[in-house]
């Protein structure tokens, strides 16, 4: 009996460049590999560009990415890592915290896809990683680049903080 279907979105298209960050935690070294090569696949296949960095583990990754959007200049990002169930409730405080901390920054307007697997065992890492079939890490990469289109659809491309026109302070009036 089959599975369920999937529906992939198409590949968005971009006037400009697009540069990505991969920040990846590589604690399950050949998963990570794995998801890194896929990520990598989707962004040169929409004609982005992308850096990588390293990180100790999954719950640095949202940090990484913190930083790395007040100090570059990167489009968007792509979230890597695995976290496999183990005997403690370490488990639940990585998974929770890494993802809760990736959706607060997309919420704050980052571009961001998170790939970072969240599995019982290895043979489900596996899975979620095989470079031919659906590799999480490739689905992370489209879900950022989708977000770095909707960003330039319906925005500007300005960086910073602030509200991005002039506000009127109540002291300003005459």
């Amino acid at each position: 009996m089959a599975g369920p279907q999937h529906h992939v979105l198409d590949r968005p298209g971009f006037d400009k460049p697009v540069k990505l960050l991969i920040v990846v935690a590589p604690y399950y070294k050949d998963i990570a590999d794995a998801l890194v090569a896929g990520a990598k696949a989707e962004i040169e296949a929409a004609g982005g560009t992308h850096d990588l960095v390293e990180v100790p583990g999954a719950l640095e990754v949202p940090s990484a990415i913190g930083i790395a959007e007040r100090m570059s200049n990167f489009d968007g990002y792509v979230a890597l890592g695995c976290v496999i169930r183990g005997e403690t409730t370490h488990y639940e405080t990585v998974c929770n915290d890494s993802s809760r901390a990736i959706t607060l920054l997309g919420l704050q307007g980052l571009c961001i896809g998170n790939g970072i697997l969240t599995v019982e065992n290895q043979r489900q890492a596996e899975a979620r990683a095989e470079v031919d079939g659906q590799n999480k890490g490739g689905g992370a990469a489209a879900a950022a680049l989708h977000l770095i289109a909707l960003s330039r659809k319906w925005g500007n491309e300005r960086k910073g903080i602030g509200f991005g026109r002039d506000i009127l302070l109540a002291s300003d009036r005459v």
